[in-house]
């Protein structure tokens, strides 16, 4: 009986899970990549963007901190092509060790560099790297082609030589002054760390940073980047932008803004256009994003799509995850997706951390709410560390206390997110959740402590009172 016969388009972190999983599960598999192996994530997102982040964490902590008064402080050179070295070395190590190496490795997987383009329902034409073309006949076909930065109708923009994330991290030197477009995750980010490695940063966002969640957020993190000289303009758009001599200048509705870099950060579109998609019957959503249903099904049932290039959230372990299952799917097996409780991080400085329901979210599906915001005065850890920046909100369920969601603001908030995540997949209450076992002078401790304000009042409490 000959092998059931798949064909993955794309190499980052759906297309990777899922050929694996198809081949562990007896399939052949071809995999069509057109640009570098490994997809954004590992080459020109997660990865170096985290690398650069901690790299001006660093540079900030030698320059500033809450123990200056017994830790003399000095200002640190910043080397940027040997942070830029040190960051493409532990890129290109991941993406050997993680993606090549794997796919070498795999005698079911082949891998063919080109760009793929759907001829019919079962057939893709593979314009290869070298220039021929070959065909490539599937049974099940995987799309997972992932998405690139969005780039807004701004008069002029696009005749400047302005910046992606791709980019900025891939930057020679740190600019002097830095204009960011952009209210979001990747804008943040990366204003933060080049302020903290030396730009001076204006950050405009179009309404207020990160106007989609619980306004508290936007708010702690607005205060903390101001209070590292970031000038937020919230309710600020650009209507053009020029470069001459070296210099970007932005029409905006509160005045001209001047910049040596521009990055513009808003947003990612999905690549789904050029591949005839057309042509085997998958359909698109109104933003170009492919159409699926729980199994990663796209509009023609045997064709799967998984990861940025759909409308799932752009997160690479929501990709992963959608790619194994639609890998179970397409070899004869029945998996969905579950978001119910997919936590999210910012990796600003304090992170932003959020799972389940907001209050706004929970109301507008018709849930009433019982909630509880503790700030981090509270929390012994933070008030250890010299830094009670932010806050934790718990979001339950009015009349049962079932956890609904959690949203923080906090150093190492990321790190205490997945124990919410893990109390609302199991429908936990706030009173089991303050009734656990929490170590002292952790932050994840705050979790149990914003519980146990639903029934206490904690300052109250001695220290680590169960």
């Amino acid at each position: 009986m000959s092998k059931l016969r798949i064909a993955v388009v794309g190499s980052g972190g759906a297309a990777m899970a899922a050929a694996l999983k198809a081949a562990e599960n007896g399939a052949q598999v071809t995999l069509i990549e057109r640009g570098v192996i490994g997809g954004t994530c590992v080459n020109t997102g997660c990865v170096p963007s985290k690398i650069l982040i901690r790299a001006a964490h660093v540079a900030h902590l030698r320059r500033e901190s809450p123990f200056d008064q017994g830790i003399t402080a000095a200002p640190p050179a910043i080397l940027r092509d040997r942070l830029f070295a040190q960051q493409q070395g532990r890129v290109d190590e991941l993406r050997h060790a993680k993606y090549e190496s794997i796919l070498e490795g795999n005698p079911a997987i082949t891998v063919l560099r080109g760009e793929a383009r759907f001829k019919d329902g079962h057939t893709l034409r593979v314009r290869l790297t070298e220039g021929a073309e070959r065909e490539v006949p599937f049974d099940r076909c995987l799309i997972a082609t992932g998405a690139s930065p969005a780039i807004p109708p701004v008069s002029g923009l696009k005749e400047t030589p302005y910046w992606t994330s791709t980019e900025a991290l891939e930057s020679p030197a740190i600019p002097q002054r830095l204009a960011v477009i952009g209210s979001s995750v990747v804008a943040v980010e990366l204003a933060q760390a080049f302020a903290r490695l030396g730009s001076h940063v204006t950050l405009l966002a179009r309404h207020t940073l990160f106007f989609r969640e619980d306004p508290a957020i936007g708010e702690a993190v607005t205060a903390a980047f101001r209070a590292e000289g970031i000038e937020v303009l919230a309710q600020t758009q650009a209507s053009a932008v020029s470069y001459a001599n070296g210099e970007f200048v932005l029409a905006t509705n509160h005045g001209e803004i001047r910049a040596d870099k521009l990055l513009v950060a808003t947003g990612r579109s999905p690549n789904t256009r050029g591949m005839g998609l057309e042509n085997a019957g998958v359909k698109l959503g109104p933003q170009g994003a492919i159409v699926i249903d729980d199994r990663m099904r796209t509009t023609t049932p045997h064709i799967f799509a998984a990861g940025d290039c759909t409308d799932q959230p752009q997160f690479v372990y929501v990709a992963a995850a959608a790619g194994t299952r639609a890998a179970v799917n397409m070899t004869g097996g029945d998996a969905a997706l579950d978001l119910t409780a997919m936590p999210a991080v910012v990796f600003t400085d304090p992170q932003v951390a959020t799972v389940g329901y907001s209050e706004a979210q929970a109301r507008h599906d018709g849930t009433e709410t019982e909630t509880r915001t503790l700030t981090l005065d509270n929390v012994p850890r933070a008030l250890a560390n010299f830094d009670t920046r932010g806050f934790i909100k718990v979001v339950a369920e009015a009349g049962t206390g079932r956890l609904l969601g959690v949203q923080a603001v906090a150093d190492q908030a990321g790190e205490l997110i997945q124990t919410a995540a893990l109390a609302i997949h199991n429908g936990m209450t706030v009173d089991a959740l303050a009734g656990q076992l929490f170590p002292y002078l952790t932050m994840v401790e705050g979790l149990k402590l914003c519980a146990q304000t639903f029934k206490k009042d904690v300052k109250q409490l001695s220290c680590c009172a169960g």
